[in-house]
């Protein structure tokens, strides 16, 4: 099943045209990121802040196809998919209404936060991966 987000574009994420500075996209992406993983009952704090293991970005790409703007307000689909026992990326469709506004990627990796080693994807991770895949 696939993880809906929803949030509204501000003025302070646009540039002097009036449209979202590309960069913002990445920062909307990962806003779904994080609430997905709330969501899946994942503690953010431990996730993030002290953890044992780590889930770095190591590619990421997106694709424009019409301007956001400010007060345009943002569906925001998430579909994550297990790529290997260590890594997984997260697809994202950012919708204004039904078009479709713009598409991303976040390709993650598995490590020891400490050693900085490859290690496999978590049960707890692959719970969420299951939860939001649509597979």
């Amino acid at each position: 099943m696939t993880f809906h987000y929803t949030r509204t574009v501000r003025f302070a994420e646009t540039d002097a045209a009036g449209v979202v500075y590309f960069a913002h996209l990445f920062q909307f992406c990962h806003e779904a990121y994080e609430a997905s993983l709330a969501a899946a009952g994942i503690d953010l704090k431990k996730f993030f802040c002290q953890p044992k293991i780590a889930f770095p970005i190591i590619h990421s790409e997106a694709d424009f196809y019409r301007p956001l703007t400010c007060g345009d307000s943002l569906e925001i689909e998430l579909v994550p998919v297990l790529l290997d026992p260590e890594r997984y990326e997260i697809n994202y469709t950012i919708k204004v209404g039904d078009r479709v506004a713009a598409k991303a990627m976040t390709r993650h990796v598995c490590i020891d936060a400490h050693q900085r080693t490859r290690q496999a994807v978590p049960k707890f991770l692959l719970n969420w991966l299951d939860q939001w895949s649509n597979e």
